[in-house]
Parts: structure tokens; sequence; C-alpha cells
């Protein structure tokens, strides 16, 4: 599979997003508190803490569905603050969310279309009086949405609706439509929260096909088998502050790490 996601304005390794000093208030409680972090072109990040650490509150910063109180989002050099969630998906900056947000009367291959119809090049008149090439680009794009839903591994559910699906193809799903978005930095919130251990597994093989591609991941999940398995670095979050940064290893091994959210038990069971 080819996905057109262009990498211009950084290289391999260096930073894509730059995250300074990200604060977010909720009138006297403060979710995020001088938050800063730096995704690396190429790289699987991830952030982990504690429920109500302020995980997701970051994720919707950095994509326009919460403004900081203060602070700086930059991705390749273009400052993401106060722009809105769609010119921040342009710029390939596409998020999943914590809850499955298909189509659910639509059919799977028509919710990848309504993913692609963003890049659609026709003009309203061409569409309303049928123009020819208005049916060319519609069978190009049913071709790449097949592609999609191949890669991800729900072709042979094209025709089905996505409501009918099992919640673990719904998170297939909704990765696939972000992938018709064309990111090239995907935020991926919670996307193996419900599925089985064989499922979160596919997952895991599922994200480094999409690394394969050059999309870098920051990536918000609870299971930490996963987490371990995937992530280049991880940052650990707690109370709306990073208490950590580090390769896995370093993680498991962090006692503030340890005593904040991961616990005893899952370091001698990992041991």
């Amino acid at each position: 599979m080819t996905l057109d996601t262009a990498k211009t304005g950084t290289s391999p390794g260096g930073g894509a997003l730059e995250v300074s000093g990200l604060s977010i208030h909720f009138g006297g409680l403060v979710a995020v508190d001088q938050m800063s972090f730096e995704v690396r072109e190429g790289e699987v990040l991830s952030l982990i803490g504690p429920n109500g650490a302020g995980k997701t509150t970051a994720f919707n910063a950095i994509t326009g569905y919460l403004p900081p109180s203060s602070g700086e989002i930059v991705y390749r050099n273009t400052r993401l603050t106060n722009l809105k969630p769609n010119q921040i998906a342009d710029l390939g900056v596409v998020r999943t969310f914590q809850k499955t947000s298909v189509f659910g009367g639509q059919t799977v291959i028509d919710n990848i279309l309504i993913g692609l119809h963003r890049r659609s090049k026709q003009r309203t008149l061409a569409i309303i009086f049928g123009l020819p090439r208005v049916g060319e680009e519609e069978d190009k794009l049913r071709g790449q949405a097949l592609e999609i839903l191949q890669f991800v591994g729900l072709d042979g559910r094209a025709g089905e609706t996505g409501a009918s699906l099992p919640y673990g193809e719904q998170r297939l799903l909704e990765v696939a439509i972000a992938l018709a978005a064309r990111p090239t930095l995907l935020l991926l919130d919670e996307p193996v929260s419900g599925m089985n251990p064989s499922e979160t597994e596919e997952f895991m093989k599922l994200l480094g096909r999409i690394r394969g591609l050059g999309i870098t991941i920051l990536l918000v999940e609870h299971d930490m088998r996963m987490v371990m398995g995937v992530s280049d670095r991880i940052i650990v979050l707690n109370q709306g502050r990073i208490i950590a940064t580090g390769t896995p290893k370093a993680i498991r091994e962090n006692p503030d790490v340890i005593r904040a959210y991961l616990g005893e038990k899952y370091v001698h069971a990992q041991g």
C-alpha cells in the first residue's frame, strides 16, 4: 500500500511536533501543567499515566479541539495553536478518539470514501452535472478505499455497515478512516481499549505497517504490554505533569513511574 504522506520540512529522526510549556486550565483545575515534549520524525511515542493525568487533554489541544491556556504547539515549523481541527488535519496531524467514531449507518467502504472525499479535486458544479471526470475520480477513490481496507484487514467487510462490525473491527475502521486523511502524524487515543489479546497482537502488527509508511505515531494507551512492545520512547504523566521520559526499559525501571502508575505487581509480572 502507498499512501501520499509527503514528508517535508524535517529530516528523519528530527523534531516533527514540539509542545512547549503547554498548560490547560478548567476554571481552577489545572489539567495540564507546563508540559513540554518533542515527537521525533518517524518514531512511536507513547503517553501513559493514570486516568485524569492529562493525556487525552493534551491530544485535544494538539488537534485543535481544546484551546491551550498557555504554551505553544508547533508541527513541522507551523504553529498549531489556535488553528481549527480541520486546518490541523490538512497539515497531516490526524487523530482517533477513545470512543469509536465510525459512521454506523454507512457501509465500511463508504466510511473510507467519506474520509477520502476531503481530498477530492472536483468542484460542486462538476459533481452536480455528473461530468465524466467526476466518475473517473470516484473509481479512483474507491480503489484507494479498498486498498486502505486491505491494509488494515477489513477488505472482506467492505459492504457491511460500520455499526454491524464487532467492536475490535470498528476500532480498525476508525484507524482506516484516519489513514484516508493522509496523516503524517497519527494520534491514537486508546486504540486497543476493549480488544482481546489476539486483537491487540494484530493491532501491534498494524502499527508496525503504519510506521513502515513513514507515518509518525503519538499513542495514548493503558495496555502496557502493547506500549512496551511498540514504543521507541514513553512519556509518563501524573496530575498533568511529565514525571518521566525514556525508553521502555528505562520507564519499567523508574521508581517514580512504578509508584505513580505501573505498580510493583506489574514489575514482578515482567520479571
